[in-house]
């Protein structure tokens, strides 16, 4: 497994359960070698624009990231998880992208002076 990735380890959910979702391994955390990783979902309308990225059948990289349907790559659905809990990946994303989601987290999370 490595940065780019598309896995599905069990994720909490909002309502208590556990459920296998695809996420996106954006960065391998030192130590541990835990994942920083971000949900991906179908529901298109929850799409925070500017942030979070669409993945459609027409983009290069669809075929390759094992996904089923068009899909939203949600930046504010962060998570980090042990790499035992992440069996194995249905696909990757483009180095383009991955580069993209990076930056606009960053973006998000520097520091803005007054």
């Amino acid at each position: 497994m490595k940065e780019a990735d598309i896995a599905l380890p069990p994720i909490p959910q909002a309502n208590g359960l556990t459920n296998n979702r695809p996420v996106i391994l954006l960065r391998q955390m030192p130590g541990f070698g835990d994942f920083l990783v971000c949900g991906i979902s179908t529901q298109l309308h929850q799409e925070v624009k500017g942030f979070d990225d669409k993945i459609c059948l027409a983009d290069l990289d669809f075929i390759d990231s094992g996904l089923k349907a068009p899909s939203l790559i949600r930046l504010g659905f962060l998570a980090v998880l042990p790499l035992r809990n992440i069996l194995g990946t249905i696909g990757f994303i483009s180095a383009e992208r991955h580069h993209l989601l990076l930056s606009r987290l960053c973006q998000y999370l520097e520091i803005k002076s007054k």
